[in-house]
């Protein structure tokens, strides 16, 4: 799904390369000062840009969140540093490399001035080079990002439910779940992420504490790991 993202992504880029150094100064000048209100972009503040890209920052990466960790937790490794660089390199290609191509590719084809936002924002850009096609390819992105993040935010509750109730309240938990699935696809998409975004601040805040807390830990694996140092788990 990211190599058939990248490569429409990286098409825009390419054929617009020249206008690459204006697109970037538009995002950095902006960034700071207030857009005209046009397109996409009506209404929009230098505040309200932060308030909204680290929500969604956030909700793209889930760095700070406490949720990933679960996944990475149940990789075979000979060290848990380097588990911990997968993450960070997930987050880094995440952040810095899809969704900075996705900005440029707004930004060079000019859609961000035609009214649309959010995912149909997308699809405009890839649609203005690829015709039809582009807006296939962000649909069936969009449509396998879906399916794997229900299955990955599934599995860190019932991980969570599991730890509480032991091993029999994931399939309990798992039911329960499916009926969420309907509301989050069927309901008004501002409350839906006005919702998301609350619960991902209420998860971060005991995170972020615990992250400072075990901060000595952390830097003293990444040092025995830089060492070459072997690693013992710890005895049950």
């Amino acid at each position: 799904m990211i190599a058939l993202y990248m490569l429409g992504s990286l098409g825009i880029l390419v054929t617009r390369l020249g206008q690459l150094p204006e697109a970037l100064a538009l995002i950095f000048r902006h960034a700071f000062t207030p857009a005209a209100p046009v397109g996409g972009f009506a209404g929009a503040s230098v505040l309200l840009a932060m308030r909204y890209g680290i929500a969604r920052g956030a909700f793209s990466n889930e760095a700070g969140l406490g949720s990933a960790p679960m996944a990475h937790a149940t990789a075979k490794t000979e060290h848990p540093a380097r588990q911990g660089l997968w993450g960070v390199f997930e987050v880094f290609v995440d952040t810095i490399v899809i969704c900075t191509a996705t900005g440029l590719a707004i930004v060079l084809t000019g859609v961000w001035t035609g009214g649309a936002t959010g995912a149909a924002l997308t699809m405009e850009a890839f649609k203005s080079l690829f015709g039809v096609v582009g807006g296939i390819v962000v649909v069936v992105a969009m449509a396998l990002t879906a399916y794997d993040t229900a299955l990955a935010w599934c599995y860190y509750g019932e991980t969570c439910v599991s730890y509480l109730g032991g091993p029999g309240s994931r399939m309990p938990y798992r039911l329960l779940f499916l009926p969420f699935l309907l509301v989050g696809a069927m309901g008004r998409l501002p409350a839906v992420w006005d919702i998301a975004d609350t619960l991902n601040g209420l998860m971060a805040i005991p995170n972020l504490i615990a992250l400072l807390t075990l901060m000595g830990i952390a830097l003293k694996l990444l040092r025995d790991f830089q060492k070459g140092a072997a690693w013992q788990p710890p005895a049950d």
